[in-house]
């Protein structure tokens, strides 16, 4: 039998266009597809139900956010029947979740107050994650690396975009990773942290006062002897 002259490799059974199935593959490889990728963008659009057809079969559901211009999946999930789990998930690191709060609140104030593509330097995310993190977390070097490591990692999920050196625009997909309501949670979260970081340094200043007190007089009696 000749080949089909139709097939984009030996024995393929396939029926997506070569265009449309490269835009299923970087649906199910990325993390989100952004309208900013104009023709996959518009290829995603005018296929929809034909990628989202494959996917279903996959147990994965497209949402497609037009207000954002985004796009993404998710693991479909039921307590009625067993479904197999395709995909992964990737969750953010303590470092990753401070870098991204803060993200998101900054977009959300320039937002409200009417800036269409918020932007914002290094040095001030910097300055923000360090002071909730602690000697636990290492050396100021290796907490400045890993937040450095952090803003990568958002960079090639398209959270962020690196415009210039050390200055980011930071994307609508901030508002999907970050809900209002998940927001809300981790400032909640990181105020209780920040509480019980300063009620240990305040025991720890009491203890070693108390311990100084103790040695003085104790060095006072000796002395007086």
């Amino acid at each position: 039998m000749e080949d089909d002259p139709d097939e984009l490799f030996p024995g393929d059974r396939g029926t997506l266009d070569p265009e449309v199935r490269r835009v299923l593959v970087h649906v199910l490889q990325r993390r989100f597809l952004s309208a900013d990728s104009r023709a996959e963008w518009a290829l995603l659009l005018e296929h929809q139900q034909l990628i989202e057809s494959r996917m279903h079969d996959l147990y994965v559901r497209l949402v497609v956010d037009l207000g954002r211009g985004v796009a993404y999946k998710q693991q479909v999930r039921s307590d009625e029947f067993e479904v197999p789990i395709l995909l992964k998930d990737a969750p953010y690191n303590r470092t990753e979740t401070l870098v991204l709060v803060h993200l998101r609140t900054v977009f959300q104030r320039e937002s409200a107050a009417g800036e269409p593509a918020p932007r914002i330097d290094i040095e001030d995310i910097e300055q923000t994650v360090l002071s909730y993190l602690t000697d636990a977390d290492g050396s100021t070097a290796r907490q400045q690396k890993a937040i450095r490591a952090a803003l990568d990692r958002l960079d090639r999920e398209g959270v962020i975009d690196e415009e210039t050196l050390g200055r980011y625009r930071i994307s609508p997909l901030v508002e999907v990773v970050l809900s209002a309501e998940k927001l809300a949670e981790l400032r909640a979260w990181l105020r209780e942290q920040a509480a019980q970081q300063a009620s240990r340094a305040a025991t720890a200043q009491k203890t070693t006062a108390q311990t100084t007190t103790a040695q003085t007089t104790t060095a006072q009696k000796e002395a007086a002897l």
